[in-house]
């Protein structure tokens, strides 16, 4: 995969997964939608998904620049 398709992965599914953890968003739509019951889950999904994502940029932008340096 090249980089930076990654880096676009990794920025935009963290910025979401933000967005879901520290607002409310997420909790407005699932409770319009009728499934507030998993609300008190949501957690154990968004917290990790958060870092995969963090993670998926890190390791883009060392790509990134290892590339640079390498020519």
């Amino acid at each position: 995969m090249k980089d930076d398709k990654l880096l676009k992965i990794g920025v935009i599914g963290t910025v979401i997964a933000a967005l879901c953890c520290f607002t409310p968003i997420l909790v407005v739509l699932v409770g319009i939608v009728g499934l507030s019951a998993i609300i008190g889950y949501l957690d154990f999904v968004l917290f990790p998904a958060l870092g995969v994502f963090i993670l998926i940029t890190v390791y883009a932008l060392i790509r990134r620049k290892r590339r640079e340096q390498a020519g």
